[in-house]
């Protein structure tokens, strides 16, 4: 250790240079960019329920003041707008002899009832429920084979689309026979060939409508596979998409009766070209449709063998067009008129040549690229679970996406979706300790983020503009688009309020208005307050200075001097090893970001004579807990 006389510094050696070596290189890696602006902690109340779940699963309609959760043999009904339960519904298990251990898996509106089914003793049901408040109460008890899953941990999804219950569940207990069907509605039931996946795990699956072609329309179902590759540089597993036709009621009685006539699947590929790798292990996606189908975007969350989380994002239409015009993997003659994969209301009467096709080379030739081809738009060495997208229209009429990502540990990351680069606005802790997400729920028309934890929702608000409120530059930095600078400070009434969305410039705070309300808006003082300390000399001593912004650059001025500060979560320290006499007098903490500077803090170090210089024992103890905070805060770095 090497301690200057001016200031501190220090000299790390032998067994202390690893890590910094390595958070060096975390640093400049490209999977290092997790880098939010501001680090916050949303304390509302939550949703409490006092049940330990070990699995749960959200039923939330876009602007209902309704969301179920299902655990244990119960189905929770909270009202979210007053931040209680409603109601509480028993699920009467039908185990028979032995353990009924029942876990909500599924909840779906499906025709006029709320179908609730869980894994009852490794024996699936479902109960199709009226609840109190839509009607008379009443249920129904139905096989949930196929639908619900026979534990929590097996696979499964289900999809509600156009009056029918799709859905993929194993069909036996050991979990195999696990396939995407067509399981009730005004449709007949259709089912997967068996050697079309090889121990599938379905992600999610959703409609996409097209106006005045609803004969046309397909469902699309994202899953990854085991890899036929088994090579050791391989990955084991492999993502996919895979296309089906609404109106696909299976072929005929020689070839692929009940099963669908309409299958295609196609690698969906989230990569780095240049340094040749990839992530291909699917985690979660979110759709955000369009008016025009071929418009609406596929979010895809993708983890890798190395433990590294990257975002990708596809053309819908793009990723279409693959399987309308990629040749099919180890197939080489013409290719037989109708097209494999065309949608046919008369689906039995589709020749024998097309569907041989489909049974024995249902997979594109072709991969299915992001629209950003040379990287992936989000990467990060931190692990992520679950993605939610929501539109958000600024001042100026701009549309900007917003994604909402969950971290292993809890933690909701809020990213700006600035063309092809991610402009991380904050990260949020929902929950006192470190939790996985268990489900998670996205409400636009509410502007809120309904957050599953083990025995609690957290309910993130996503117009939280108070965290902006101290001047027309702090809001605009945020570059948050929920939020604006008003007449009434930082709010989220965006339209006619202040914004910079694009580049976050604080320029705008002071121009011209053109019509809107003046700048000249009583604004909450960003005057430092200044500290007065009493220091003998001789006597170590530090100053310390809060994180406003990560992104914003720090500073101490003294006596027209520029100190640099020993970065340190989540303080900026200036450590001065032992006071003298041209030490004293007024220290300025100063931020910069972009075009914006402030002061952050103030102290005034004053000289007290009436304190001993010469305590050597006190200086020793301070210079060793200031060498332990600052090692230890590198170490911190180092971890994250």
């Amino acid at each position: 250790m090497i301690l200057k006389r001016q200031y501190f510094s220090v000299n790390i050696k032998g067994n202390f240079a690893y890590p910094w070596l390595i958070y060096g290189a975390c640093f400049h890696s490209v999977f290092c960019s997790y880098n939010p602006r501001l680090t916050l902690r949303q304390d509302d109340a939550p949703l409490l329920y006092n049940r330990n779940y070990s699995h749960t699963v959200l039923f939330h309609q876009e602007g209902s003041n309704s969301l179920f959760l299902g655990g244990m043999n119960n189905v929770l009904h909270f009202d979210v707008d007053n931040f209680q339960i409603v109601e509480n519904f028993t699920l009467n298990p039908e185990c028979g002899e032995g353990s009924c251990e029942n876990v909500v898996t599924v909840i779906e509106r499906f025709e006029n009832y709320t179908l609730v089914c869980g894994t009852n003793g490794e024996q699936p049901r479902c109960w199709k429920y009226l609840f109190a408040r839509e009607s008379n109460y009443s249920t129904e008890v139905i096989d949930g084979t196929g639908i619900s899953p026979h534990t929590y941990s097996q696979n499964s999804l289900s999809l509600v689309a156009d009056g029918d219950l799709y859905a993929a569940a194993p069909l036996y207990s050991d979990g195999t026979l696990l396939q995407f069907r067509r399981k009730a509605g005004q449709r007949t039931s259709v089912w997967m060939y068996d050697q079309w996946v090889s121990e599938p795990t379905f992600i999610s699956s959703f409609l996409a409508q097209r106006k005045n072609d609803s004969w046309n329309e397909k469902i699309y179902i994202l899953f990854r596979e085991k890899n036929s590759d088994t090579s050791p540089e391989a990955d084991p597993w492999i993502s996919r998409v895979a296309r089906v036709c609404k109106v696909d009621e299976g072929g005929p009685k020689q070839l692929l009766q009940n099963i669908w006539t309409s299958f295609l699947k196609a690698r969906l590929v989230c990569r780095i070209p240049s340094e040749s790798l990839y992530f291909n292990r699917l985690q979660d996606i979110f759709i955000q449709h369009a008016d025009n189908w071929r418009d609406s975007r596929v979010y895809a969350l993708f983890s890798s063998s190395w433990n590294s989380t990257a975002v990708c994002i596809y053309s819908l239409g793009e990723l279409d067009d693959v399987f309308e015009h990629s040749s099919f993997k180890g197939y080489s003659e013409t290719i037989p008129t109708p097209r494999p994969g065309m949608c046919d209301e008369k689906s039995n009467s589709i020749p024998i040549s097309t569907l041989q096709i489909i049974k024995d080379h249902p997979e594109m030739k072709n991969w299915i690229e992001p629209i950003q081809k040379e990287t992936p738009f989000f990467t990060s060495n931190k692990n992520f679970t679950k993605i939610a997208v929501d539109r958000v229209q600024a001042s100026d009429d701009s549309i900007y996406n917003v994604l909402l990502l969950a971290r292993d540990n809890g933690v909701i990351l809020k990213i700006l979706e600035d063309g092809s680069e991610a402009f991380i606005i904050s990260e949020t802790r929902l929950y006192n300790d470190s939790a996985p997400v268990q489900s998670m729920k996205l409400d636009s028309k509410k502007r809120k983020l309904f957050v599953g934890y083990p025995g609690q929702i957290s309910v993130l608000d996503l117009q939280r503009c108070q965290h902006y409120n101290a001047s027309c530059e702090e809001c605009v930095l945020s570059r948050d688009p929920y939020c604006a600078w008003t007449k009434q400070g930082c709010t989220s009434q965006t339209r006619g309020g202040i914004q910079n969305i694009a580049d976050g410039l604080t320029k705008v705070c002071h121009q011209n208005p053109g019509g809107r309300f003046t700048r000249e808006v009583q604004q909450v003082s960003t005057a430092a307050l200044r500290i007065q300390h009493s220091v003998p000399t001789g006597v170590p001593f530090y100053l310390s200075c809060p994180f406003d912004s990560h992104h914003a650059t720090y500073k101490w001025k003294h006596n027209q001097q520029s100190i640099p500060c020993q970065q340190s979560q989540p303080e900026c320290l200036l450590l001065i090893p032992a006071m003298t006499s041209d030490m004293y007098g007024l220290y300025k903490c100063i931020s910069h970001e972009l075009d914006y500077t402030k002061t952050v803090k103030e102290y005034n170090i004053f000289y007290n004579s009436n304190r001993s210089a010469s305590n050597d024992a006190f200086r020793l103890r301070a210079q060793d807990w200031l060498m332990a905070a600052f090692v230890t805060s590198a170490f911190y770095l180092c971890a994250l």
